[in-house]
């Protein structure tokens, strides 16, 4: 109805004003259409690791280990666990020295195990570049399917053999497997990511989709995502890149590493500053992940393994010897199973800390004995060797 031809919208002495539409598009969405779109999206973020692990094949061959290439894809360890679960095995976890640095698959101390039992009952969970900080974080968030097991944890005490192995570096200092450490407490000196950052990896690790996309980047897409990826690869589509073939564990770290003994090396003795193994953060989280392994009802057996002390000066060895000796004497009190393992030859150390493979070999026979009270499994006759006896450096 209009008076003296004005609209009733309209007022004597001003001019209409158009209706602003409520956005750029014409489709809007109830609160209905809301709800539906959340529990679509959710069902794919649910359903697509899924779906993909269903699809991608796990070649587990005898003396399967992580790939190389795939140590950062903590989705693939998930789906390693979950794989032996169900298994009558013994898993044996701990850092680069368990995978095997400088050797084959079939030259790791798992092979060497597996070789005096018979068959195939220790499994290789090591990764590379795992220190006692990092493997907290692993068992706790991706290794969740570990439970009511035989579990074997390796002990590297070269961890606490200065404050910046031990993370007690006040600089900014950087080291392997940062997301897998605590992000928020305890605080790390070293540790400076950006506090989004450290949100933005919290809620990862709980998102299994997140763990996901970050295997697809580490396996198939040299590690970076879509944009980094076509920039390396200008003519390629990045969805033919997704071959569902992962690496072989027979891969080697890159650069190659050395295999040649320490000393034909040429590698120098040297000393250490041990950190005190009442202040040290390494043990601290070594501790955590034997707490997390025995909550989750598995049986643990700490294993200590074998420094090369030739390595060391004579008074930076007498602070190593305490430091083991605490090490015992903590587990033994705390009633842990553990066995510290005795010196090697020289010539079987490619480092301060990995053996190669005629060293592996050496150790799987001395420490079988005490795994295999542990597990009650029987002990094989010892086949006389000389190498397993120390060699005194000339």
């Amino acid at each position: 109805m209009q008076e003296n031809g004005l609209s009733k919208k309209e007022k004597p002495g001003k001019t209409a004003v158009p209706e602003v539409p409520y956005a750029s598009h014409e489709i809007r969405l109830s609160c209905r259409d809301w709800i539906l779109t959340v529990v679509i999206i959710g069902a794919l973020l649910y359903l697509a690791p899924l779906v993909w692990e269903k699809t991608e094949k796990l070649d587990r061959s005898l003396d399967y280990r992580i790939p190389y290439s795939l140590g950062y894809d903590y989705w693939h360890y998930t789906r390693l666990c979950h794989a032996v679960a169900t298994e009558n095995v013994t898993v044996v976890i701990g850092d680069s020295v368990v995978w095997g640095h400088y050797v084959n698959s079939d030259g790791t101390l798992t092979h060497y195990l597996n070789e005096l039992a018979g068959t195939n009952r220790f499994v290789n969970l090591g990764v590379d570049g795992t220190h006692p900080a990092a493997m907290a974080g692993l068992v706790e968030h991706y290794g969740r399917a570990i439970s009511v097991k035989n579990v074997i944890l390796y002990c590297n005490l070269l961890w606490m053999s200065s404050a910046q192995h031990d993370l007690q570096s006040d600089t900014e200092v950087p080291f392997n497997h940062p997301t897998l450490v605590p992000q928020f407490f305890p605080r790390i000196p070293c540790y400076q990511e950006p506090l989004s950052e450290r949100v933005r990896i919290v809620v990862g690790r709980e998102v299994p989709f997140f763990a996901w996309a970050q295997h697809l980047r580490v396996a198939y897409w040299d590690g970076g995502d879509i944009p980094s990826w076509t920039i390396k690869h200008p003519y390629s589509n990045p969805l033919h890149a997704l071959t569902m073939r992962l690496p072989s564990a027979d891969v080697m770290p890159s650069p190659k590493p050395d295999v040649r003994s320490w000393t034909a090396k040429g590698i120098q003795k040297f000393s250490p500053q041990w950190v005190e193994l009442e202040t040290s953060f390494q043990w601290k989280c070594l501790k955590k992940t034997l707490e997390i392994l025995e909550s989750r009802g598995n049986r643990v057996l700490v294993l200590l393994g074998p420094f090369n002390e030739y390595m060391l000066t004579d008074e930076s060895c007498r602070t190593y010897t305490e430091l083991k000796r605490g090490v015992v004497s903590w587990l033994e009190k705390n009633g842990i199973a553990c066995h510290a393992a005795s010196l090697l030859p020289s010539e079987v150390y490619a480092d301060a800390s990995h053996p190669l493979a005629e060293g592996y070999a050496v150790l799987a026979r001395q420490i079988y004995p005490a795994i295999a009270s542990f597990l009650n499994y029987s002990v094989p006759k010892p086949k006389s060797n000389k190498s397993d006896k120390p060699a005194k450096e000339k």
